[in-house]
This record gives C-alpha cells, structure tokens and sequence, in this order.
C-alpha cells in the first residue's frame, strides 16, 4: 500500500498564510507537486468548496480540511505546523497543526479506514503534543504511521492508539443509553471524530452511548436491540440520515457534525433533557432524514430560520429544471427559428416536417433543423412546467422530509393550474410541507406507521393544502400575480431602469446566496408568462444574468489591472473567474468577497446595479435563464447586453482596485511559495 504521508508532504514551523484557503492551497500544491495529484486548482477548489460548507477547526488548535477530488491520484496526507496560526472556525481559537486529507474520488476502503483512523487520532492529547514537540519532518511522517498502525511503536514515541475508545461505561451498569448517528458530506473526518467525541464524552458522564459512523470507511448499522433500548438519539450530521425511520418515536437531537466535535457533552445533556420531557420532540413514523448543512441545529432553529431554509430549499431543486428547460428553449429558438413557437406542437405531434399541412407553417419549416428545433423547444417547455410545482415539492420536503414531496408537488400543480404562478407554489409547498410535519408528529399504532409516509401522510396532506389553494387561496394569489405581471408589461423608461438598479444589486449582494437566488428565481418564475406581447420577463432576464456576471469578470480584470494589490492566491482566481463570470457563475467572485467583502461586496453591487439599469434601458432581452455569453443566440441586442456587462466590470473593478488602495489599506497576504504542479 502506497504511504499516506511523507517528508516532502510535511511543513514545520512555516507561515503559510492568514485564511484556511492560503494554508490549503499550500498544502493542495504539495500534494500535486508529490506526483499525487494532477492538478492544485481543482484539487484546492474541491477542498475550499469542503471548508465552505463546514468548518474543519476542531478543538485543540487542530484543522483537518479534506475532500474527494478527481484530480487526486493517490490518497494523501499533507500535514503544517504553523508558526502563525490560522482560524479555521474552531470554538476555542484557531489551529497550529493542519492536517489536509486529499481522497480520490475512488478511494478503497483501506486508505479511507487508515485516513478515518488518523482523524480519531487527532482527538487524543497525548498525540497531538508528540507532534508539536516534533523536530524533523521523519518525526512526523513516523508519528503519523504510528498512528496508522503502519510502523512497529518506537519507545520514544508518545501517541497513543488510534483505535476507537470503547463504549464501556464506567463501574457498574450506567442508568441511561444513548445512541448517535454521525455523518458528514465526506465521510473521512469529522464522522469519525464526532463519533469518538461522542462516546468519551458519554464515559465520562457515565453514559453508554453507542455510535454509528455513515462514513466513507463503511457503515455497520447500530443493532435493532440496542436501538429498542436506547433512551434517545443523537444525530449530529451534515446530510442524510440513511434508514432514519428506525429510530422512530425515539426522543433526539439533531446539530450538525462539528457540534458533536465541540460539544459532544452537551448533546447528550439535551438528548437526556428531550427524553424527559414528554412533549419533547420525537422522530416521526417513516422520517426520511433529511439533514443539511445548511439546517443547523434542528433544536435551536427558529421559525424564521426554517422558513429561510424551506425556500431556499425549494429554490436550489427548481433551479435545474429551470435551467435545463430554459437552455433547451433557447437552442430551439436557434435551430427553428423564433417562430417556432407557433409550430412545434404540430410538427412535434406529426412526428416529422415532411407530411405537415402547409397551413401548419411556411415551407422553411420542412428542414431538419426545424424539426429538431421543435423537438427541444418542446422538451425546454415541459421541462419549464416543472418549475411551480418543483419549487413547492421540495419546499414540503425541506419541512417535513419526504412525505412532504408528493402534497407538496400537487399543491404547486394546483398553483399553476389557477394561474397564482411563482407565489402560488411557494404558498402550497408550505402549506404542503407544515401540514405533511404535522401529520407525521401525530401518535400512531405500530401497525399503522408503515403507512403514514406513504399513503397516509400524502393524501391527506394533499388534500388540505391542495383544497385550500383551490377553494381559499389559490383565487387571491392569483390575481396578486395577474397585477404583478400586468405591472411588469407596462414597465418603461425609469420605472424599468429602477428594476434593473435593485435586481443587479441583490444579484451581487451576496454572490449566490439567498438575496441572490430570490432575484434570480423572480426572474426565471416570469419566464413562463412572456409572450410576443409581454416581454418585460426577458428584459427582467437579461438584467439579471447580466448583473450576476460582473463580480467575477470585475475580480479578474482588478487583478490584471492592480497586480501588488492581489495576492499569489487571488491572481489564480483571477484567471478562473473569467471563464466562471462569462458562464454566469456568480460564485467565481467568492474568494475575492471572502477576503476582504468590505471592499468587494460594495463595489460588485455599484457595478451590478448599473449594469441592471443599463441592460433593462436598453430593452435587451434574454430567452435562456443561464448560460451567459454561451447563449448569445437567445439575447436580444446582444452587443448593448455586452456593453452593460461592460460598464459594469470596468467600474466594479476600479472601485475594488481605489477601495484596496485608499480605504483601509493593508499590505496584501503573500502567497509566492506556494508549489505549483509542473
């Protein structure tokens, strides 16, 4: 077996950087600099896209980031220690000892069992100072092996045991039993560390707390019996809870996966309060377990917090029908022509263009391209009339898991079936969603449960929130959305350019969070009622890619423009962000904003908000709801739509570049060390 780690992959006493994405990056370029990797790029963009999601600080000045990557060829570990520490999110200050585990996306289960092991091994004081007191890189590489159970002990060495601590109680049978669930989007860290935080924590409070681990290392379900006995659960996770209706009636707690690192004491203390306390919450006959990162704490998340985390839910599901039916429309539009609209459920019905009734259409119609234009523009449409009913599908099921999906889908089919649009889906994937939750909070026999998520619990929920929106809301929600659209069509002059100001604004605001997505969702919800007579929903949509597509392209230009004021690190993202802006990747401005968002931020949205305003004075429109530059086919006066980008990334990078200079000004974070692959 090819070793994890070794002396090239090993940093002592170095000053990498201020931010965990310096320190990976350095590390991600030892990897590929080792023949380990294929690429730093991608590497440290799966492993940066990893640290976003959930920060790997864990307590004791330690960092593990990690990730899968394609770009990995052989399972690695790059180790630092850091003569300045860098805050990688842990609770009791920032991190000394980064270890970077880099997975393939393939890894076999030995690798992914030792990088498991090394994770435990972390949580143990007595290894962790071993590695401190360090003096040479072989040190290292020999304590990690150790560790690993890869060398035979030296009698100098002092880290312990990698093994899992055992769930023995302390003397004498313990009063209480808790089981765990950890789980987190990799698999190779903070599941296994969260488990052992778990059970030594439980020892030292006298629990018998028993865990299972759903990581990447292989899974052994905890048994029924110890399941049955068990006084609650404790589910500390950043996805999906797999075979969560097991545990159902028990009393639980649910946090994410780094709270059972940094508070495993406190989760058992609420999962015995739970347990308690008879109304304390229980886990529902037939729970799927949908848990995400972005959920939190199910115990301390407020109403408004579920709510948020219900539409934007919604919204990331509805957005790949969106995309791909409206993407598909466009490229009908390219092969057909825009009359094709009028023609391609004839030509689709007849199945071919060479038996069409001349009434159906001019005889530019009988080519093959108009035939395949049809063809696609019709799949985009019914691709596109999944948008309404999507959105408040998985509205349902971001509140009530998956008994929430099918009432939820009816109710926004019942939306779009009066008319009540992109509001209409929202209001009945609520509905759908709180009263599927309810539904499956209520008591039921043992010999009923098996029924409840799948028959019961959908076809009484669809029938409340799917009723309601027929004979109360559905009417109301309607008209508001008749009047919204009514209003949109008779938009000109400074009334449109206004729009244009506020959409390009939250466009940039938060790049690709949820101010961001609610613009771009009112945009694409419009799509479906433009026409030949109503085309302010393409004007909205061209505003709204256009303004998205500046913070990036603003950062790439600033970095060529202002070299000394950007970093090594930046002017690698620089390069990336002017493929990422020209596709409408608003994200591609991330790095940039989460370096310094008080320079970033204010300038991306001046730049955005005149591009809005530019693009809506102009009249441009936009038939595609993504793709930027690559969908110029389906852009109206195309070269003013590129003009307002334009104007836009010329001033948000000046701005960035005088802000940098002038506001504030620090000395940028240098980076020139770090290993770049041959």
């Amino acid at each position: 077996m090819t070793e994890l780690i070794a002396p090239e992959l090993v940093e002592l006493d170095a000053s990498l950087g201020s931010t965990p994405a310096d320190v990976i990056r350095h590390l991600a370029g030892l990897v590929a600099s080792a023949g380990r990797a294929t690429e730093v790029e991608g590497l440290f963009a799966d492993a940066y896209a990893r640290e976003q999601k959930t920060a790997t600080g864990v307590p004791g000045g330690i960092a593990i980031p990690h990730c899968r990557s394609t770009a990995v060829t052989v399972p690695s570990l790059a180790m630092a220690r850091l003569s300045q520490k860098v805050d990688f999110g842990a609770k009791d200050g920032p991190a000394d000892l980064v270890f970077f585990i880099a997975a393939p996306e393939g890894a076999d289960q030995e690798h992914l069992k030792l990088l498991a092991k090394l994770a435990r091994s972390l949580i143990k004081k007595d290894f962790t100072a071993a590695l401190r007191a360090a003096q040479t890189r072989g040190d290292i590489v020999d304590l990690v092996n150790e560790a690993l159970g890869l060398s035979a002990p030296s009698t100098s060495a002092t880290a312990a045991s990698p093994a899992a601590p055992a769930a023995a109680p302390a003397a004498g049978r313990p009063t209480k039993r808790i089981v765990a669930v950890t789980a987190c989007p990799t698999g190779i860290a903070h599941t296994y560390m969260a488990a052992d935080s778990l059970v030594a924590a439980g020892k030292d409070k006298g629990i018998d707390v028993q865990v299972e681990t759903q990581g990447s290392a292989g899974s052994t379900p905890l048994p029924t019996s110890v399941i049955d006995a068990a006084d609650a659960v404790v589910f500390a996770v950043d996805v999906d809870v797999r075979g969560k209706e097991r545990f159902a009636g028990k009393p639980y707690v649910q946090s994410p996966v780094k709270r059972g690192i940094d508070e495993p004491g406190v989760m058992l203390d609420e999962a015995l309060a739970v347990a308690a306390d008879p109304n304390g919450r229980r886990i529902a006959a037939g729970a799927a377990g949908s848990a995400s990162s972005a959920s939190g704490a199910e115990s301390s998340e407020s109403t408004g917090a579920k709510l948020k985390r219900a539409l934007l839910t919604g919204v990331s599901y509805m957005i790949p029908f969106v995309a791909g039916g409206g993407l598909l429309i466009a490229l009908g539009f390219l092969l057909g022509g825009f009359d094709i609209t009028k023609y391609a459920d004839n030509i689709v019905v007849h199945n071919s263009i060479l038996n069409l009734p001349t009434e159906y259409g001019p005889q530019a119609l009988g080519s093959l391209g108009a035939y395949l234009g049809a063809v696609l523009f019709k799949i985009g449409g019914l691709s596109m009339g999944f948008l309404v009913p999507a959105l408040a599908g998985y509205i349902g099921y971001a509140l009530a898991d998956r008994p929430g999906i099918a009432p939820g889908f009816v109710a926004g089919a019942v939306a779009g079936f009066m008319g009540a649009g992109f509001l209409g889906g929202i209001v009945g994937g609520l509905l759908a969603g709180y009263t599927a939750h309810w539904l499956a909070s209520l008591p039921a026999p043992r010999w009923l449960r098996g029924l409840m998520p799948v028959a019961i619990i959908p076809l009484v929920a669809s029938i409340i929130a799917s009723g309601l929106m027929f004979l109360v809301l559905g009417g109301p929600i309607a008209w508001v959305t008749k009047v919204l659209n009514d209003w949109l069509t008779g938009m000109s002059g400074a009334t449109a350019v206004v729009l244009g100001v506020i959409l390009g604004l939250m466009m940039c605001f938060d790049l690709g969070g949820p101010v961001n997505k609610v613009a771009y969702a009112f945009a694409v919800a419009g799509l479906s009622a433009a026409s030949e007579t109503n085309a302010a929903p393409y004007h909205i949509m061209a505003a709204v890619m256009a303004a998205g597509m500046v913070p990036p392209l603003a950062m790439a230009l600033a970095t060529v423009l202002d070299h000394k004021n950007f970093n090594a690190t930046e002017h690698e993202n620089g390069k990336a962000a002017w493929l990422l802006g020209a596709s409408f990747i608003s994200e591609g401005a991330i790095p940039f904003a989460a370096a310094d968002p008080f320079r970033v931020i204010p300038a991306s949205m001046l730049g955005g908000a005149i591009t809005g305003a530019l693009s809506m004075a102009f009249n441009v429109s936009s038939k595609a709801p993504h793709g930027g530059i690559f969908v110029f086919f389906a852009i109206d006066n195309f070269l003013l739509w590129v003009v307002s980008i334009a104007v836009g990334v010329v001033v948000t990078a000046l701005a960035t570049i005088a802000l940098k200079r002038y506001v504030g000004r620090k000395a940028p974070e240098t980076a020139e060390a770090v290993p770049v692959a041959a």
